[in-house]
């Protein structure tokens, strides 16, 4: 395992369905492959001592597939939580419009958060859940309105869904589509962008330290 200077790293899970029609199965099968792929990925990212990583799961603008689909992947996320529960080296982390979801879901939000502390584990995983980058701005947005202030960059960062992570130092985008797609708007403004042609549930542990190596060799100027 290749070992990094990464203390965020931002993953855009693409390519599920894609992977699912490509090996002519059910669009659900390519979710739960992503999902067998998502669990292994935060064991990489735990043994890389990566600090801080963030994962795409669902966007704001997401609710919008299927019926059929959206129960699915609701069904799936209680699953994967419960799997998670389990592992005792990461701190979870939920981001994202929490009252969109189900009673139980939201239970569980809650349950695993209180878990671990960031005392405890050295990996903090966050999941971003009917997530869009600019419904997250809106909120901080509406926050500052009702306290009445004037904000700096630094004040209104802490209004944030995700004040407590780091910047993504770099975002990982599978599926060869090449946008951020609602994404971490805030925070990604320095961020490496890397763009891999490989499907979600297609990435393999070479293909992650793959992506450890390319950061290594990009020079980050932050605008300098």
């Amino acid at each position: 395992m290749s070992k990094t200077n990464i203390t965020c790293l931002g993953f855009i899970m693409d390519g599920n369905r894609r992977w699912a029609k490509e090996h002519s199965l059910p669009t659900f099968e390519g979710h739960r492959k992503g999902a067998e792929v998502f669990r292994q990925s935060v064991e990489w990212v735990c043994e890389a001592e990566i600090p801080h990583a963030v994962y795409y799961a669902f966007s704001t603008e997401n609710w919008r597939r299927t019926e059929d689909e959206v129960s699915y992947l609701m069904d799936l996320f209680r699953e994967i939580i419960a799997e998670i529960k389990k592992q005792t080296k990461v701190t979870v982390k939920i981001v994202g419009r929490r009252e969109d979801f189900a009673e139980d879901i939201k239970a569980q939000f809650t349950e695993i958060e209180s878990l671990h502390t960031e005392d405890e584990a050295k990996t903090t995983i966050w999941i971003a859940l009917s997530y869009g980058g600019r419904a997250e701005i809106l909120a901080a947005v509406n926050q500052a309105v009702a306290a009445g202030e004037s904000v700096t960059e630094e004040s209104f960062t802490e209004l944030l869904w995700t004040a407590d992570m780091p910047d993504p130092d770099m975002i990982v985008r599978t599926g060869g589509e090449y946008r951020l797609s609602n994404f971490m708007t805030w925070k990604s403004v320095y961020s490496e962008l890397l763009f891999l042609e490989t499907y979600w549930p297609a990435l393999t542990q070479d293909d992650f330290n793959g992506i450890l190596k390319e950061y290594e060799q990009r020079e980050r100027r932050r605008g300098a």
